[in-house]
């Protein structure tokens, strides 16, 4: 299906066309009067040229008739005879002669007393001046409608310049709904009832929003407390003393799949929730400090080597942070992560640097996309939701590595 034009080629257009139509009805006009105001004059000399010849013959006076070469008189005689065989048939009246050799030749007929009078005129300069109006004609058409047109481009350029405002306005809005006052670029008309209903709709977005946000809190509460309950069975359990290894092994593995649970719901709501957080100074160093000991606590293999170099501090939201540091660390890390871990932080950055044991060396599954190489899908959305950009490598020799780019000022954070 053809694209439509533009609206602005589509008025420029218009224009055009009203201008052609205006011109063709001048250039009609022009020349229907031209030719109106030949048959008057030609009616008017001859008229007055055969009254004359009459009044001057009923006097007694037969006057000679004209015969030059741009005005001939004929008189019929009694007989019938006296007049050329091509004026012989015409009727009373005034008649156009014209041919290729006399394109103004015209002839008047008339009955008088004296007899019927026919005079021949030629107007070939006024036949010539018709060519020439009538070229000046066509010019006035096309530059009538080449003129209706560039005024139909300027004047739709700046009629339609309110609409480029709306909708460059319309664009610079954010993916989250906000409150609108688009009405204020446009006046009362048409332009106006647009804006208006944009800004009634993004009230409705809004609205709707507010009761998805208070959606999400509930069932996170709701959530949450089953969590929490099985989370504090758990808690007892292993600190029961009489506890053999094997449950206290499960228990631990229990226990490490609630708080993946629990992290992952967070993520989940945080996304769906699409919430605004408060980004401050934090410490790299802590940072780290509290990723390894939450690490530590929730890994199984002692035999995971940790070091940390970490320098200044991050601008970033600390308990978000710590959520989407554990769990990429959860998804860097395969079970019973045994080797080197090297956890560095400063100038925006932070890196995760995994080199597996020899025991536990294993070729590095390939990733599904380059950001997401490692199953970061949830946790790459909430990274992004933070401003972070997540950066992946792999090796076959067991090699994991995550760089993460943490912007000084994250859009979106208060």
């Amino acid at each position: 299906m053809r694209a439509p034009l533009p609206l602005r080629r589509r008025v420029a257009l218009a224009y055009a066309t009203l201008g052609l139509l205006l011109s063709l009805a001048f250039a009609a006009a022009t020349l229907y009067l031209t030719e109106d105001y030949e048959h008057i004059v030609v009616s008017e000399i001859l008229s007055a040229q055969a009254q004359e010849y009459a009044d001057e013959a009923g006097a007694g006076a037969m006057p000679e008739l004209p015969h030059t070469p741009r005005l001939r008189g004929y008189l019929r005689r009694a007989d019938g005879g006296g007049l050329p065989p091509a004026l012989a048939g015409l009727g009373p009246g005034i008649h156009e002669m014209e041919s290729a050799a006399a394109p103004g030749r015209h002839a008047g007929v008339f009955d008088t007393p004296a007899g019927r009078l026919v005079f021949l005129i030629d107007l070939d300069s006024i036949e010539e001046l018709e060519k020439h109006l009538a070229w000046f004609c066509l010019l006035v058409v096309l530059l009538g409608t080449g003129l209706s047109g560039w005024a139909g481009w300027l004047l739709a350029g700046r009629t339609i310049a309110p609409v480029k405002q709306l909708a460059a306005a319309v664009d610079a809005l954010p993916a989250r709904p906000q409150a609108t006052n688009l009405a204020g670029l446009a006046g009362r008309d048409e332009l106006g009832r647009l804006a208006r209903a944009i800004d009634a709709y993004q009230a409705r977005l809004l609205d709707a929003d507010a009761a998805e946000r208070a959606f999400f809190a509930d069932a996170s509460h709701e959530l949450r407390t089953p969590i929490a309950v099985v989370q504090g069975a758990a808690e007892v359990l292993l600190d029961d003393p009489d506890a053999a290894p094997a449950q206290r092994r499960r228990l631990a593995r229990l226990e490490r799949g609630l708080n993946e649970l629990t992290d992952l719901i967070n993520l989940l709501l945080g996304l769906a929730r699409r919430s605004n957080y408060t980004a401050q100074p934090v410490d790299a160093a802590e940072l780290l400090q509290e990723c390894a000991a939450q690490l530590r606590a929730g890994t199984e293999s002692t035999a995971l080597a940790l070091h940390i170099e970490a320098a200044g501090s991050l601008f970033l939201p600390r308990a978000e942070a710590l959520l989407a540091l554990r769990s990429i660390l959860r998804r860097l890390l395969p079970p019973a992560a045994q080797g080197e871990l090297q956890l560095q932080a400063g100038a925006g950055r932070i890196r995760f640097d995994y080199r597996a044991g020899t025991a536990a060396t294993a070729p590095a599954a390939a990733p599904a996309r380059s950001d997401r190489g490692i199953g970061l899908t949830l946790i790459g959305r909430f990274a992004d939701h933070l401003g972070w950009k997540l950066e992946e490598h792999f090796a076959d020799n067991g090699y994991r590595a995550v760089e993460i780019e943490i912007p000084e000022r994250i859009s979106g954070m208060d």
